[in-house]
């Protein structure tokens, strides 16, 4: 049976490739298995019928037979208990692979989040100025770790994993804050990822839903 993942109508990043759509896209394009995608709009996200799928109403979701799910780590363990090649064989290799794909959502993310926040909606406060540097500040503290525990590793540990898919997409957030030229090896790291044919895929079929809505970035 072919899943079923929901990604926005007209999503906010214009086909950046940022919308949380993307890591399910990937995945499911390094394993090679077809998905059907169904699209929303921020109206019908918020309906009772897509609350039934996430109850937060956001983006994306998953359904396949008689299981529904949100929130993207849950939905990568999932795909990748359901085929091979998304996480390592070795037991003690694919906990840590699953580690990192915590580590992804619930430590790098976090302080992105707080960037993308005070940038789009606390930009015209009076104490935005001061607050910016702190909080960009709050986003090297995480890269400084993360560099230093990548060093000059192909992936973050051993063979790519689903753990790489989490953390280069959550890191590709903070693009825009400039930080991520600071660091050579994980910039080299992103674009190693953002390479392989398989993003190339998920991004373009990202992409295609911003053109036919007429959303796509400026050049």
């Amino acid at each position: 049976m072919t899943a079923t993942i929901t990604a926005f109508a007209t999503s906010p990043d214009r086909g950046a490739g940022l919308a949380r759509d993307m890591r399910l896209r990937w995945a499911f394009e390094e394993i090679g298995q077809p998905y059907d995608v169904r699209l929303v709009s921020f109206a019908e996200m918020k309906q009772p019928a897509h609350r039934a799928l996430n109850p937060f109403g956001q983006i994306p979701t998953y359904e396949e037979g008689g299981l529904a799910l949100f929130e993207t780590g849950s939905i990568i363990m999932q795909i990748a208990r359901s085929h091979p090649g998304l996480l390592p064989d070795e037991p003690n290799a694919r906990a840590r692979a699953i580690t990192w794909m915590f580590a992804a959502v619930s430590t790098v993310e976090q302080p992105i989040v707080e960037y993308q926040n005070a940038k789009l909606l606390e930009s015209n406060k009076s104490w935005a100025g001061e607050r910016m540097p702190m909080v960009k500040d709050r986003i090297r503290d995480r890269f400084n770790a993360l560099s230093a525990y990548l060093g000059d590793a192909e992936w973050i540990d051993g063979d790519f994993s689903a753990a790489d898919i989490m953390l280069v997409h959550v890191m590709l957030r903070a693009r825009s804050s400039g930080i991520l030229e600071e660091y050579p090896n994980i910039s080299a790291y992103i674009a190693r990822a953002q390479a392989r044919p398989a993003y190339q895929r998920a991004f373009a079929a990202q992409l295609a839903v911003a053109t036919a809505a007429g959303t796509t970035q400026p050049a």
